[in-house]
């Protein structure tokens, strides 16, 4: 049996945002996902600074709106970062978040960062995956009554593109998780740039850094991953070392997806917003110019459809496999990885809202 995509397209009506997202959460039956007195996660990406793709707030507050009437308790939600920017730790996440406007008066919820102050509250969840037998994912969503994720649909330079499967496995998941996906070795010293402060020395929680000759040493017998050291160093003279192997790292991150996920079977639904779709994640500290034109928002209980209609509406809208050719990867793989784990299926029936 297909799975079920609904489509609503822009077509720049009146008050059409509110109503059409309501409808859609109608369709997606979302009173049996959400239940009163829910603690329910809504999963967003709050921009990186200089960045002006995010999705905005008024793409938010109707769904929290249909939240509240449900009588649930709905909250924002997203785990800060691997690299150090302006969402690298909870107190610096949240202040973008508000100069970005996500306010009570805008969104009338509050914002909880999952993985806590330093992106290392998570639970470890055990999953049946090739390379993971146990992935991390961050607390407040672990704990979460249900799951709503909120997705801005755009290019990625590591995965192709970046759908609903990327938010919950690399969005959903602690400093660790992250690196993990990211990398198999240590951070690296960039030596000139050290001042042997000795702060990562201080924070390394597993004692695999020391001072030598005045620089930072990493003993990677040690390193356990955390990321902790990129993060405190001011210098940015500790920098992961980014791995470049797109099929192992599309395949990392569905598993972290399918931790995500266990556990909360018939409690989540997915929103793909279809709008500035851009080549690169909103992680950026900038925004290029998008690809195709804006196409609408697509809603549906299962991960994989959502982001298999995603992606052949944007390469027919561009007329070309527009990602393959911006980035080079076989964006796919994540699609046939993710099927293949049971997290859903690439064969679905779009219904268009009217």
């Amino acid at each position: 049996m297909k799975a079920q995509v609904y489509l609503l397209p822009f077509k720049g009506k009146r008050n059409e945002l509110s109503w059409g997202i309501g409808k859609l959460l109608e369709l997606l039956k979302v009173q049996e996902v959400v239940k009163k007195g829910d603690l329910c996660a809504v999963k967003v990406h709050f921009g990186e600074e200089g960045n002006f793709t995010y999705l905005r707030p008024d793409f938010i507050r109707p769904v929290v709106d249909q939240l509240k009437a449900l009588g649930a308790k709905p909250f924002l939600t997203d785990t800060s970062t691997l690299y150090k920017g302006s969402r690298s730790d909870a107190v610096t996440h949240m202040e973008t978040a508000l100069k970005h406007g996500f306010t009570m008066e805008s969104v009338s919820t509050p914002i909880i960062i999952a993985d806590g102050l330093k992106g290392q509250d998570v639970v470890r969840v055990k999953i049946e995956g090739r390379i993971y037998k146990e992935v991390e994912v961050a607390a407040a969503i672990y704990s979460a009554d249900s799951l709503i994720v909120l997705t801005h649909f755009k290019g990625h330079d590591l995965s192709g593109f970046g759908g609903t499967l990327k938010n919950l496995g690399m969005g959903c998941t602690g400093r660790k998780g992250k690196m993990s996906q990211h990398s198999e070795v240590a951070p690296r010293v960039m030596g000139k740039r050290c001042k042997g402060c000795g702060r990562c020395v201080e924070e390394c929680p597993n004692e695999a850094l020391s001072l030598k000759g005045g620089k930072a040493e990493i003993d990677e017998s040690k390193c356990i991953g955390c990321g902790q050291c990129i993060v405190c160093c001011e210098e940015k003279a500790i920098e992961v070392r980014w791995k470049r192997d797109s099929e192992l790292f599309q395949r990392k991150m569905v598993e972290h997806a399918l931790g995500v996920l266990k556990g909360k079977e018939g409690r989540v639904l997915f929103l793909n917003f279809l709008c500035s779709v851009t080549p690169l994640c909103d992680c950026w500290s900038k925004s290029d110019i998008p690809v195709v034109s804006d196409i609408g928002i697509l809603g549906s209980r299962d991960p994989v459809a959502i982001d298999q209609a995603s992606i052949d509406l944007v390469n027919q809208k561009a007329g070309e496999d527009i990602f393959r050719k911006i980035h080079h990867f076989d964006w796919s793989i994540q699609l046939c990885y993710a099927e293949e784990l049971g997290l859903g299926s690439r064969s679905y029936e779009l219904i268009e809202i009217s």
